[in-house]
């Protein structure tokens, strides 16, 4: 979690015990007392883009920067959709009463304008600060077709939303269908999907997103940078199921699914470099098939990596990262792993000495630092749910050089620290509490591949 959301969350867990306290001057009370409410803006009228309220179904919600479209050009379920400019905001004016486990909007362009970014915020009325958070990751509307964004919230109690359009400038964005999941009630299981502990980057199918665009495969997913020649981070799950005979395929090759006209590494790119074709999804977590095998050899999964890195500390805990599975060879084995990992900085030192930035006459940038986050749960189903404050958590954070320690365990270090060099919002998927609790932790467990 960022540090401006653990310093909120914590603000919010200091006061959570107090008794009730009454809306502030100026705010309503809460009035939406169904379960799951949903706002469709579908009532009241608002045509001009100065500040002001309208009184909706579910209560008054402020429209700053904002009308209410009702065109052939709005897109929109129903009679109308709230349409935003500039730096736009839709505020909530009073409070949910049952907090909010998720909260899912509908968003698209208006008409044919440009791509908008916006953000969903959240104030809880425990803290009775008037105190705004940010809830997960910046969202880019690309589409003219209505699509969901959803997010995970995990707020108890009194909570109001705001949703605040980012990107300025004079292309709008439609907004529609507000809904709300009480806090407290079961969510659907989430098992084995690649993201499923949250996209830390907010990455999009999108060209219009090179430095960031959303690469989905069975065998993994990754946020691609072009301009880099890399992946940002590569996420997958990994559990007994992943491992087989399959021999490893070695064949590695450009990636045919990048957008066409997009440069593609080629096998040759760091011949002669001193770097290795380091994976980041390895080899040997795909061995079920040939076919989910050859999938790691895409050039997207790869990133320039010292030898002394990849085939040192890096492959170890990639050895110690399969240790946890259940096989022939380990039948005291129980578990399932969820790993994110990827790099980041620039500059690091291969087998030829001195520091390299690029590679493939600068079309590949080589990192200065390499990561990974492993998550260790016992084998079983609703995966999410399960993660709670005592599970392990192993994060490790190594320089990209022939000289560092071999010993993987000296790099570990925390998901938050992780988090601040990146940038990236890890395990957004995770209550906010459990969040707190895992990624301010350095991991102190065992770092040997137990024997049998």
């Amino acid at each position: 979690m960022p540090k401006f959301l653990q310093s909120s969350f914590r603000f919010l867990l200091l006061f959570s015990c107090l008794a009730f306290q009454p809306a502030p001057a100026g705010q309503q009370a809460a009035s939406l007392t169904a379960t799951n409410p949903q706002e469709t803006f579908d009532t009241g009228s608002k045509t001009d883009y100065a500040a002001g309220t309208v009184a909706f179904a579910t209560g008054t919600w402020t429209l700053t920067d904002a009308v209410l479209g009702n065109t052939e050009t709005d897109h929109k379920n129903g009679a109308q959709a709230v349409r935003l400019q500039q730096n736009g905001k839709l505020t909530m004016e009073f409070f949910v009463p049952n907090g909010a486990a998720t909260v899912t909007v509908q968003h698209a362009i208006y008409g044919t304008d440009a791509s908008s970014s916006w953000e969903l915020w959240a104030q809880a009325q425990s803290c009775n600060c008037n105190k705004w958070t940010k809830v997960g990751n910046t969202v880019f509307t690309t589409s003219s077709t209505l699509q969901a964004a959803a997010f995970n919230v995990n707020i108890a109690g009194n909570v109001k939303f705001e949703i605040r359009k980012t990107s300025g400038g004079p292309s709008q964005l439609n907004i529609d269908d507000f809904a709300i999941t009480d806090f407290g009630v079961a969510q659907p299981s989430i098992d084995n999907d690649h993201l499923a502990l949250g996209n830390p980057s907010g990455a999009v199918t999108d060209v219009s997103f090179p430095s960031n665009y959303l690469m989905v495969k069975p065998q993994y997913k990754l946020s691609y940078n072009r301009d880099q020649g890399k992946p940002n981070w590569v996420s997958w799950h990994l559990d007994a199921s992943d491992r087989g005979t399959a021999p490893r395929v070695d064949v590695f090759g450009p990636d045919p699914t990048l957008p066409e006209g997009w440069y593609q590494v080629q096998a040759t790119s760091y011949t002669g470099s001193g770097f290795d074709r380091g994976h980041n999804c390895p080899s040997a977590d795909r061995t079920s098939s040939p076919q989910d095998n050859a999938a790691t050899f895409f050039m997207t999964n790869m990133m320039p990596q010292a030898p002394g890195n990849n085939q040192g500390p890096w492959a170890d805990l990639e050895e110690y990262s399969r240790s946890f599975l259940p096989s022939a060879t380990n039948p005291a084995g129980n578990s399932e792993v969820y790993i994110i990992c990827g790099s980041y900085g620039v500059g690091g030192t291969g087998s030829n000495g001195g520091v390299t930035n690029t590679l493939d006459q600068g079309r590949i940038t080589v990192p200065n630092r390499t990561w990974k986050v492993i998550v260790v749960i016992p084998v079983g189903d609703n995966d999410v749910a399960r993660i709670s404050a005592s599970t392990r958590v192993i994060a490790v954070d190594m320089p990209n050089t022939q000289t560092l320690n071999t010993n993987w365990g000296t790099h570990r270090t925390t998901v938050d620290a992780i988090e601040a060099a990146t940038g990236y919002d890890l395990l957004s998927a995770l209550p906010m509490e459990v969040q707190t609790a895992i990624e301010s932790k350095v991991d102190t467990g065992p770092v040997a591949v137990p024997t049998n």
